[in-house]
């Protein structure tokens, strides 16, 4: 049944709760777009109109030719053909890549914090993913303002002219050549970003921690591996954020408080295979999640609901507040309120069917309130679920070895988290500084020590035997732990931090990869 609702009922995203729309999310299109956001202090300028139409391979060629002209550049020209490889597989992103017919520039890649000039605007979109990790940083603004210094390095915000520097990268000189001629776009509308805070606080301010520990490493390591360590972290924090917020909103509800904290861990399987033992509980925690996906929905519309029912701010946090006291005590003349528009809805429908549909569920819902909630989940809940799934696959990078989350073909292979090589590599270049008198070195770690420190920091179980969840745990589990363990250590010498040809157990240790001593 199809019940017209209005855009206010319909609306479901909100910044103040989570800014990213529930949507399939493109991280690459993300970090544009953040980049877009921390040059403007929140704000997303308009693509300004181009007379010749997208942006091309060819384009970007025949840019380079004019600066080969001019005496900027040499090359191009000589090596046509290398230009392209080089363009196609340093400088740019693609959508459909590989499919000649489809294939099509999205925009730069996000190595630059200028990269966002060059950009065809409707393959570029984020889904207001940049926006929540923009709200993220705000929770640190020192490492926000040192991230925008360090994307920003070569460039001059003032003259808008490439500086002659020595910590650029090729692919940086060469993208901020393209965009030395192009104006960034019109910026027509005040942001209402910075007025926001993020609801999980802790959370925000892990991210914003982690990103300053890997920025530590900006002399120490190529720009684009730390770009990508960036990027990386940046997917997994929103992920987890999502997550955790999924799990946390439907009790922040029932608390009646914002300030609502709990021991959130999930099991991953170091393994990377469908059929071993922990992957059971890996697949049980991931399940676990996707079954509060309806939970979460209705809670969000609860606040939503409230929101405009009282006209609160749209744009302050404190409207947070204020919606939880309404929906845990009851605000003035609240279910009269409700009872109007649930009244009105239901004069609006005249097809008998659609009446006994509405009636068959609302019959349990004893309020006026709860009627009108339950009329608005009926139209959304299905799509929005949907929509959650591709989002949180999306975001957790699913099948992908920066990511952790993973699914096989097979309906005997359901989702469940993991921990991908290249993203352990993050987390352990992260994990492995310490701060001493406020700076940071480096340090070497124990297997157990990193294990631990990952459940702490992360929520991440590997194993999981001191976990209170696992205290009655059968053989079965004992040996899915044991299992879990030494993939995670196959994992680790993979990536090279861990070599363990020497039967001593002190020498058995995560040794860092880039050394950092304090001074």
């Amino acid at each position: 049944m199809a019940i017209k609702l209005n855009k206010e009922e319909s609306l479901f995203r909100r910044e103040i709760l989570f800014a990213a729309d529930s949507q399939t999310v493109n991280i690459d299109n993300t970090m544009i777009n953040l980049f877009m956001l921390l040059k403007h202090n929140g704000q997303r300028p308009r693509q300004r109109a181009r007379k010749n139409g997208d942006v091309e391979v060819e384009t970007l060629i025949n840019a380079f030719l004019k600066l080969e002209e001019k005496g900027a550049i040499k090359g191009v020209k000589d090596f046509p053909e290398a230009a392209e490889l080089w363009i196609r597989s340093n400088l740019a992103n693609m959508v459909n890549r590989g499919n000649l017919d489809k294939e099509k520039i999205s925009a730069l890649r996000p190595i630059h914090l200028e990269s966002y000039r060059v950009r065809n605007a409707k393959n570029t979109k984020d889904r207001n993913s940049a926006d929540q990790v923009y709200l993220m940083l705000g929770a640190n603004p020192t490492v926000k303002e040192d991230l925008k210094s360090f994307l920003m390095e070569g460039w001059d915000q003032v003259t808008n002219k490439i500086m002659q520097s020595d910590k650029l990268d090729v692919d940086s000189c060469g993208l901020l050549h393209l965009v030395k001629n192009i104006k960034p776009g019109f910026l027509d509308s005040d942001s209402t970003l910075n007025q926001i805070k993020p609801l999980l606080k802790e959370d925000a301010e892990l991210f914003c921690d982690d990103v300053r520990r890997i920025l530590v490493y900006k002399r120490r390591i190529p720009r684009s591996v730390l770009i990508d360590y960036l990027k990386t972290i940046t997917a997994f924090h929103l992920s987890r954020y999502a997550q955790k917020l999924i799990h946390a909103l439907p009790q922040m509800i029932k608390e009646g408080k914002i300030n609502y904290s709990y021991n959130w861990s999930i099991v991953v399987d170091c393994t990377d295979n469908h059929e071993s033992k922990v992957a059971k509980l890996a697949a049980g925690d991931c399940q676990l999640l996707y079954n509060n996906i309806q939970d979460y929905i209705r809670a969000t519309y609860k606040i939503s609901t409230v929101i405009s029912a009282y006209d609160l701010n749209k744009h302050s946090s404190e409207s947070i507040i204020k919606a939880l006291e309404i929906l845990n005590k009851g605000g003035d003349n609240f279910e009269n309120m409700f009872k109007a528009r649930w009244t009105l809805k239901k004069a609006e429908i005249s097809d008998d069917e659609d009446i006994d549909f509405l009636n068959e569920i609302t019959k349990y819902e004893e309020t006026e309130f709860g009627k009108y909630l339950e009329l608005i989940l009926s139209q959304r809940s299905k799509y929005l679920y949907r929509k959650h799934v591709e989002m949180l696959d999306t975001l957790s990078l699913k099948n992908n070895e920066r990511g952790f989350m993973a699914q096989g073909r097979s309906r005997k292979h359901p989702r469940r988290f993991v921990l991908g090589t290249r993203l352990l590599e993050t987390l352990v270049q992260i994990l492995v500084l310490e701060s001493k008198d406020n700076q940071f070195q480096t340090r070497s770690l124990s297997i157990e020590e990193l294990v631990s420190n990952i459940r702490d920091r992360y929520g991440l179980v590997i194993n999981g035997l001191n976990e209170e969840r696992f205290a009655d745990a059968d053989l079965q589990t004992h040996l899915a732990f044991k299992e879990n363990m030494e993939a995670f250590k196959m994992k680790l010498r993979q990536i090279g931090f861990y070599n363990d040809l020497s039967d001593a157990y002190i020498l058995q240790r995560i040794r860092p990869r880039y050394e950092l001593n304090a001074q």
